[in-house]
C-alpha cells in the first residue's frame, strides 16, 4: 500500500485536489476534519486543562483556541503535543482499515505536513500549488481573514518553493478545475504504474 501526504500552504486549493482524488476512487483521510472531529469529544477535555476556557458546551471553540496559540509557539507546541499523538492514532487505524480492504493507495490531507516532520510516514508527497497573488486572494476572501492573520500564519509555513522542491509530485490549481483534475488523474495512474 502506497500512503500519500498531500499537502500545500493555506490557500492553494488543498481540499479541492483532495475531493479529486476521492473522485478517482481513492481513500482520503483529512486531518483537518479529523481534528474538528476530536475537538467535538476525545480531545477537548484535554485540551481544556491545557487552555482553559476555550471549551464551550464540550466543544473546542477555534476562534478562542486559535487567539491563545497563533503569536505564541510554546502553547502551539503544547497544543500539537496533545492534537497530534490523536490524529497519529486515528491515520494508523485508517491505514490498517484500508488495507483490510484491499485498498493499495490511501491519501492524507495534512496542511502542516512538512512542518511537522511527518514527510517521512509516506512514501509519496503530492504539493497543491498556486502562484502567490491567486493564493492571496483566495485567503483574503475568507470570512473573518485579515493582511496580518494571513502574514502570521504564512510565517508558520514552509515557503511553497521548498514544499514543490522536496515534492514528488504538484498539482498546480490555477488552471483550472480540469486541469487540476488531470494533474491527479496523471498522480493516481503513475502511482498504479508503481504498485504494478
Amino acid at each position: 500500500m502506497l500512503r500519500v501526504g498531500l499537502t500545500g500552504s493555506i490557500g492553494m486549493g488543498k481540499s479541492t485536489t483532495a475531493d479529486m482524488f476521492r473522485d478517482e476512487g481513492i481513500a482520503v483521510l483529512d486531518s483537518d476534519q479529523l481534528v474538528h472531529d476530536l475537538y467535538k469529544g476525545p480531545a477537548a477535555d484535554e485540551i481544556d486543562r491545557a487552555f482553559p476556557g476555550v471549551v464551550v458546551n464540550g466543544v473546542v471553540d477555534r476562534a478562542r483556541l486559535a487567539a491563545r496559540v497563533l503569536d505564541d509557539p510554546a502553547a502551539l507546541k503544547r497544543l500539537e503535543a496533545i492534537v497530534h499523538p490523536m490524529v497519529w492514532a486515528a491515520r494508523d487505524a485508517l491505514i490498517e482499515e484500508r488495507r483490510n480492504q484491499g485498498d493499495r493507495i490511501v491519501v492524507f490531507d495534512i496542511p502542516l505536513l512538512f512542518e511537522t516532520g511527518a514527510e517521512k510516514d509516506f512514501d509519496v508527497i503530492v504539493v497543491v500549488t498556486a502562484p502567490e497573488d491567486v493564493q492571496k486572494a483566495r485567503v483574503l476572501a475568507r470570512e473573518g481573514m485579515t493582511t496580518e492573520k494571513f502574514a502570521s500564519i504564512l510565517s508558520k509555513q514552509t515557503p511553497d518553493s521548498e514544499k514543490r522542491a522536496r515534492a514528488d509530485f504538484v498539482v498546480h490549481t490555477d488552471q483550472g478545475l480540469d486541469a487540476a483534475r488531470q494533474e491527479v488523474r496523471n498522480i493516481v495512474k503513475a502511482l498504479e504504474a508503481r504498485l504494478g
